[in-house]
């Protein structure tokens, strides 16, 4: 149940987000669909790859005391966004990418602590 909790909260993130980002160009959903479909893909990618990703990448997460995990979440958002396809899916540069990526662990990390008070 969390799971599907994860994958709409992440899908209304991705609307909201490209919404608010519409003028500028930065990040392109063409539809819920498309925003339903990257949310799927970025959760089976989070599951199956990134732990491989964040496993070789220790020493320079440690370097870095923790910061470089905004790249592999911005990395997680590409291959997401080649997965789905460009033409419904789409960052304007990886920086764009990073920025979704903040902005999407942050709404991650207030749901989470909202799920966990909630279960107490």
């Amino acid at each position: 149940m969390h799971f599907l909790k994860q994958i709409l909260l992440n899908m209304l993130v991705f609307i909201a987000v490209a919404g608010f980002l519409q003028s500028s160009g930065i990040f392109y959903v063409a539809s819920i669909t498309a925003a339903l479909g990257a949310a799927l893909v970025l959760s089976i990618l989070n599951a199956l790859v990134k732990p491989f990703i964040t496993v070789l990448s220790l020493p320079i997460n440690i370097l870095t005391l923790g910061l470089f995990s905004i790249v592999i979440n911005g990395l997680m958002l590409e291959m997401t966004s080649w997965l789905v396809g460009n033409e419904s899916f789409h960052f304007s540069s990886f920086g764009s990418a990073m920025l979704v990526a903040i902005i999407l662990s942050l709404c991650n990390a207030i749901f989470a602590d909202h799920y966990q008070r909630q279960n107490q």
